[in-house]
């Protein structure tokens, strides 16, 4: 339990249903609809909808998706990959020819065709039980009439303030009267509101067909990308099986590759075999393995995750108890390694995740992300649509298993979670932060289960990450001095962190007291409610 003088929240409590997002309009916008008689499903939906108006920097509809749902609590639990694909004309061969080597992050070849709507469309005729129509309301509201910004919303638009002003497509959205608008400020976005409306009368072929499509299309084609109108008809989303492993008499259930969640899985195999010596996890000995444990970890990942329908991922071995206790072995419990992997993804903060549990305990784990704040840096000036820059996990390098190639789908870090135990879920849960996410599952499990945290416990203590491209560690602010100096002396290239790292939220379902517990991250601006 946590020091009631100190700042900080309480986890919530609650008997019938709850909702967990990074925005308090969006989790609001949930629990109206549980209330309204929907399930998780349409709870899940019609939240996301609303935080791709009132979150832009983080999430929208041109962005990509994945979510797994449990119908009742069942162990049997559905996963559904709604991650683009490349444009069928971006093979590896004419970025050669073009002389690009890299796939930058602000560029069209980085926009993959965004997949969210179908996601969303697919996911409510499977699982959902209220029109698409009604669910999108809330977000057409905001879209029409105006949302207040909040603050880290406007912190985020602070921090991207120099793109905002260079990509005059996102400043008329998002500067209207030539500045940022300030925290509390209403801010409008009348065309999405108007593809959002589209969307709800006509479903998926309303954002992949007709005028909206060919909007986006010529759009895109105008500032040099490859995208066809076929591509977007042929957006089709599926449903994966999931993969698990077992952690301290739990099992936890992630979404299979082209995702990161194997790498999650990884880290927890790994250090399911390292000792609990101290009562608080933010010490030398601790936060050492955890940070060299995550450079072994995602140098793996940048070997073997990929497409599966283009490389050959090899899940069984990278789950293996043998693979994790090999790698266990390489830490140097006094030295970090000297040698940083050669990894090639993409830096980014920026993605929602939502967990929404009913009266009838359907548990859904949703992730939505355009990846960069403001994806790509291109919007549809006639849509409204802001594009994501998923492409960037892809690679011109045709060694690599993310070689882009037409049809293809990038790595991708977004990973939404479920834990269960006694064959049922005890725990729909997912961190945000991009390449943190997988790290991100680990340090919030283990502090969870290891070191016996409550939820939001668990969520609020200080976080480190390993960047991957530089090898840098960073460090938020409320770790001491000490510590960064031991780290520092062990051989880690330290540094404080320039933003918050991640976010998160989670939901306990207590099945003996028939009573839910949730946890919303203080790096954001969100919370649970619960009725």
């Amino acid at each position: 339990m946590r020091n009631f003088e100190l700042p900080g929240r309480s986890p919530v409590h609650a008997p019938h249903g709850m909702a967990a997002t990074s925005h308090p309009l969006s989790s609001q916008a949930a629990i109206d609809v549980l209330k309204s008689g929907g399930n998780a499903m349409d709870a899940a939906v019609a939240a996301c909808a609303v935080q791709c108006v009132v979150e832009p920097q983080s999430t929208g509809i041109g962005g990509d998706n994945f979510c797994m749902y449990s119908k009742g609590g069942s162990p049997d639990i559905v996963a559904f990959n709604g991650s683009g694909k490349a444009p069928s004309a971006a093979n590896v061969e004419w970025f050669q020819q073009q002389g690009i080597s890299f796939i930058e992050q602000r560029t069209p070849h980085a926009i993959t065709v965004p997949s969210a709507v179908d996601a969303w469309c697919r996911l409510i005729d499977g699982h959902g039980s209220k029109e698409m129509g009604e669910l999108l309301q809330p977000a057409i509201n905001y879209a029409r009439n105006g949302y207040p910004l909040h603050s880290r919303v406007a912190f985020a638009f602070r921090n991207n303030q120099e793109l905002l002003k260079r990509e005059q497509n996102l400043a008329d959205i998002f500067m209207p009267k030539g500045r940022l608008p300030s925290v509390g400020e209403r801010h409008f976005q009348p065309r999405l509101a108007d593809t959002l409306e589209k969307i709800g009368r006509a479903g998926r072929d309303a954002f992949y067909t007709g005028d909206v499509a060919e909007s986006m299309v010529n759009y895109l084609r105008s500032v040099g990308g490859l995208h066809t109108l076929e591509d977007f008809d042929r957006v089709c989303g599926n449903y994966v099986e999931p993969i698990s492993t077992e952690f301290r008499g739990h099992n936890v259930v992630e979404c299979p590759p082209n995702g990161q969640g194997i790498i999650a899985l990884l880290l927890l195999n790994i250090m399911s075999g390292v000792s609990i010596s101290d009562s608080n996890p933010i010490n030398l000995e601790r936060l050492h393995t955890e940070l060299e444990a995550c450079r072994l970890a995602y140098r793996s990942r940048s070997v073997y995750v990929a497409d599966p329908e283009y490389a050959e991922v090899p899940v069984s071995q990278l789950l293996s108890q043998e693979y994790a206790t090999r790698l266990r072995g390489m830490i140097d419990p006094l030295k970090a390694q000297e040698h940083v992997p050669d990894i090639r993804f993409p830096r980014h903060k920026d993605t929602v995740y939502i967990t929404v549990v009913d009266k009838d305990r359907n548990c859904c784990s949703f992730i939505n992300t355009l990846f960069e704040s403001f994806g790509s840096g291109f919007a549809d000036p006639t849509t409204g649509v802001v594009f994501h820059n998923r492409g960037s996990g892809f690679v011109v390098d045709p060694s690599s298993p993310n070689c882009i190639a037409g049809g293809k789908r990038p790595l991708h870090t977004i990973i939404p979670g479920m834990v269960t135990k006694n064959d049922r879920v005890v725990m729909p849960f997912g961190v945000m932060g991009g390449q943190y996410q997988a790290f991100g599952h680990m340090q919030f499990l283990t502090r969870f289960f290891d070191y016996g945290m409550d939820i939001q416990e668990a969520m609020d203590l200080p976080r480190t990450m390993v960047d991957p491209f530089t090898g840098e560690v960073e460090i938020e602010g409320a770790i001491c001095g000490a510590i960064m100096q031991g780290l520092q002396d062990r051989g880690h290239n330290v540094a404080r962190a320039k933003l918050p790292i991640g976010g998160s939220q989670a939901i306990w379902i207590d099945w003996q007291e028939d009573m839910l517990t949730g946890g919303s991250d203080p790096r954001k601006d969100g919370c649970v409610i619960g009725y």
